[in-house]
């Protein structure tokens, strides 16, 4: 009997040329303009028995409440329904979202319900953070997953992602304005990721294109935040000015990173990575272990029983230590294609690169998750 453990490695590395720039609006947001959160309660009915039990008090109570606004009077303790399940509805309310505008819902049960497959959301309010009103929901539940099979005692069934939690597409109509904030004045550019070179090459490129050493419009505040006054040609054309912002080019400046996920054996390393002068061995310890069962049969008419005896060989095959060395400003390119000479496993990398940021060696910051 020989156990054997196979384990698949991925190693990603960036090498590829100097960047020719990013687009601004991928680097930067504009202050106020904003997505928004709702959240609403309400029921899902239609369920093929697979909505909330007797145990969901709060569930009852919405659907008599629900009755008495159609004029039906019920007790919540005088009813059992189980095609109808309490969820909670969530969406994002993008910025300058006109009423009447569509906007996808996302709906998870809160209450015991098994399964949403089939359900109707009925009319449901979506509120923001102020309590204000500011879309409806109501349509169809598509779930992401299913069950099948018969449940219960001695039934098998088999359940496919998370069946309690589904989507209504368009299934939300804006009410009202959404509360983003219209960029007058002067206009605040957020970093994504605060970085004092970015914000300084962020403010140069602007300068260059809108403005002139006298007077130029854009001023870096901080790390995070870049502001800029529109030049007097776009003081009346403040949309068109944020487009023309948002397709500049800037080339920005990212910190020498290299993330390792041990788990899995994934390594990424950005191309700015440096190793200064270093000798690298490195060699491998196999240990391998073999079972052999035997089985002993005793004479034919004896008084003996049939015994299986365990072999267990233990072997060991260790390497010759490989060597690699790296001259002064050596890139990771240059790591990457010498470990890969000499045969290195993604394992083994791992291993290489804690130990050169141990020794120092490793100018980046060493990542794990």
């Amino acid at each position: 009997m020989i156990f054997r453990l196979s384990i698949s490695f991925l190693t990603v590395a960036a090498l590829g040329m100097a960047s020719e720039g990013v687009r601004l609006k991928d680097l930067v947001s504009i202050e106020g303009v904003r997505d928004n959160q709702l959240v609403g309660y309400g029921l899902v009915v239609g369920l093929n028995g697979t909505g909330d039990k007797r145990q969901t008090v709060f569930s009852a109570q919405s659907l008599t409440n629900l009755l008495a606004r159609m004029g039906v009077a019920v007790s919540p303790t005088a009813i059992l329904v189980r095609n109808t399940a309490a969820v909670l509805v969530t969406t994002n309310l993008p910025p300058f979202a006109q009423p009447g505008t569509r906007i996808d819902i996302s709906v998870a049960a809160i209450g015991d319900c098994t399964n949403l497959q089939g359900g109707i959301l009925v009319l449901t309010p979506l509120k923001g953070p102020d309590g204000q009103v500011y879309a409806a929901g109501q349509g169809s539940v598509v779930t992401g997953g299913f069950v099948a099979g018969r449940g219960g005692a001695g039934g098998s069934s088999q359940t496919v992602n998370h069946p309690t939690a589904g989507r209504v597409p368009s299934g939300a109509i804006v009410e009202k304005l959404a509360p983003s904030v219209q960029p007058e004045g002067q206009i605040k550019l957020q970093l994504r990721h605060a970085d004092f070179t970015t914000a300084g090459r962020i403010t140069s490129v602007i300068n260059q294109k809108f403005g002139s050493e006298k007077a130029p419009p854009a001023h870096a505040e901080n790390s995070a935040l870049v502001t800029v006054t529109p030049p007097a040609d776009y003081k009346a054309k403040t949309v068109e000015f944020l487009g023309a912002l948002e397709n500049l080019l800037v080339e920005a400046d990212r910190p020498a990173r290299i993330v390792i996920n041990e788990r899995t054996g994934t390594i990424v390393m950005g191309k700015d990575v440096r190793i200064a002068p270093v000798a690298i061995l490195h060699g491998s310890l196999t240990v391998e272990i073999q079972t052999v069962l035997n089985t002993s049969q005793p004479a034919l008419f004896s008084a003996g029983q049939t015994t299986v005896t365990p072999q267990t060989t233990v072997g060991v095959k260790e390497e010759k230590a490989r060597n690699v060395v790296l001259k002064q400003d050596s890139s990771v390119e240059e790591l990457v294609r010498a470990l890969t000479a000499i045969g290195s496993t993604p394992r083994d990398i791992i291993a290489i690169l804690q130990n050169l940021k141990a020794a120092g060696a490793l100018e980046a910051d060493v990542e794990v998750i």
